[in-house]
């Protein structure tokens, strides 16, 4: 899969996806990060890719020129990719989500700055979704969720074959992961709860769901 993104910083992505995981997804050329920096498609001598709110109001929008353009370039590489914005009047992220998006032939994803963007670059977006309901700086940070949720979806990116499907939200995205152990049996007095210990595949199955939706409650 190739993974396009669009950003005026596209060195805070260095650390994060030359790392780990994303690093081995690369070396098994499972997948590739390709970085289009939106200045070079800025407009006038000063490469300006932001301007005043009509209508008034603090800060400045980004425009549609550069942004449009660099989406068009990105498709150029990748016609058939998905274009994703990161924004606050997106649709909540969701494990379903990253499901769906790990199956698109490629991703384009798109990192607004400032206090926003011009209206009209959403009539070349596919999707657009919020990590949450708070306020970031930028679509840097939230990028970098989506292309980690949805990298180890990718076959062959995880060790185990199951690895994906037998974790947080395996069932749907209310569940919560269940909690696990391991060497030592004791520590500092605190004991590997004996079900885990049982051998008894079932009760352990039993013994997981049960505690999931415990520890959801817990932490709400």
């Amino acid at each position: 899969m190739l993974i396009q993104i669009i950003s005026l910083f596209p060195e805070m992505f260095d650390g994060v996806l030359n790392a780990s995981m994303l690093y081995k997804a690369q070396s098994k050329k499972i997948v590739e990060f390709e970085y289009i920096n939106l200045r070079d498609y800025g407009l006038g001598p000063h490469r300006r890719v932001d301007d005043t709110p009509y209508g008034g109001g603090d800060g400045m929008l980004m425009k549609p020129e550069p942004l449009v353009s660099a989406i068009e370039q990105a498709k150029k590489n990748d016609p058939s990719a998905l274009v994703i914005l990161p924004t606050p009047r997106g649709g909540l992220y969701n494990q379903s989500a990253a499901r769906d998006l790990a199956k698109a032939p490629g991703l384009i994803i798109v990192c607004p700055r400032y206090e926003g963007y011009d209206e009209r670059v959403t009539d070349w977006v596919d999707k657009q979704y919020r990590i949450g309901n708070y306020v970031l700086t930028g679509g840097e940070l939230p990028a970098m969720v989506i292309i980690d949720s949805v990298v180890r979806l990718i076959p062959g990116v995880l060790g185990g074959a199951m690895s994906a499907e037998i974790e947080s939200f395996r069932s749907g995205d209310e569940d919560i992961e269940f909690p696990q152990y391991t060497r030592p049996v004791e520590f500092r007095g605190l004991k590997v709860p004996e079900v885990l210990l049982s051998g008894n595949h079932k009760e352990v199955d039993m013994w997981r769901e049960k505690q999931a939706d415990i520890k959801g409650a817990k932490y709400v």
